[in-house]
């Protein structure tokens, strides 16, 4: 990357299970300029998971503690006791290593990322092909309760009433299809 160059903000926003993380680790092996930037989080770790790599997992007190220092470019308690965020000091690091960051976050931290940083980033809103494609994509992912997997319905069709917010909307009805639409976008906006 030119010496020159300002680093850029990629943003992937969507309802749970709309395809966002599946459509950033694909464009992450594509696109070696971009850095992934790790969200905070209070939920509870999954098997599958790796600290510092999918989520810096904290307790909700030590999130509290560092939203009232300021620590956080962007934060919600997006359920009861269950907070995401995204840490000042992710982006400093990034940004300072000459990269372009791009985050993979929910609807409302998009939004916010978006109002800090204007120009500078782009916004992609994933947009699952309805809600019951939705909720069969989170039923298979067997992570959810009857309880959650409600919630995240609900929240999800509110989440959608965003789309028009965003810089680009990019259907995912068929993942390889999207991933090929999020990537010209990136790359055009990259190379601006």
């Amino acid at each position: 990357m030119a010496g020159n160059k300002q680093s850029k903000l990629i943003i992937f926003s969507a309802p749970s299970g709309a395809g966002k993380t599946s459509i950033v680790q694909e464009l992450m092996k594509q696109i070696p300029s971009l850095e992934f930037s790790v969200t905070a989080t209070t939920r509870a770790k999954r098997d599958y998971e790796v600290e510092g790599k999918d989520y810096y997992f904290i307790s909700p007190a030590e999130f509290k503690r560092k939203i009232q220092n300021g620590e956080f470019v962007e934060w919600e308690e997006v359920y009861e006791n269950q907070f995401y965020g995204t840490l000042v000091s992710e982006v400093e690091r990034i940004l300072a290593a000459g990269k372009n960051i791009i985050f993979d976050v929910d609807v409302k931290g998009g939004m916010n990322i978006k109002k800090k940083y204007g120009d500078r980033a782009l916004a992609i809103f994933v947009q699952p092909p309805s809600i019951e494609a939705l909720k069969s994509r989170l039923i298979n992912r067997h992570t959810e309760d009857e309880e959650s997997l409600k919630k995240r319905i609900q929240k999800a069709s509110s989440e959608l009433q965003y789309a028009p917010f965003f810089d680009v909307v990019v259907l995912n009805d068929k993942l390889d299809e999207a991933v090929q639409k999020a990537k010209k976008y990136v790359e055009d906006f990259l190379d601006q």
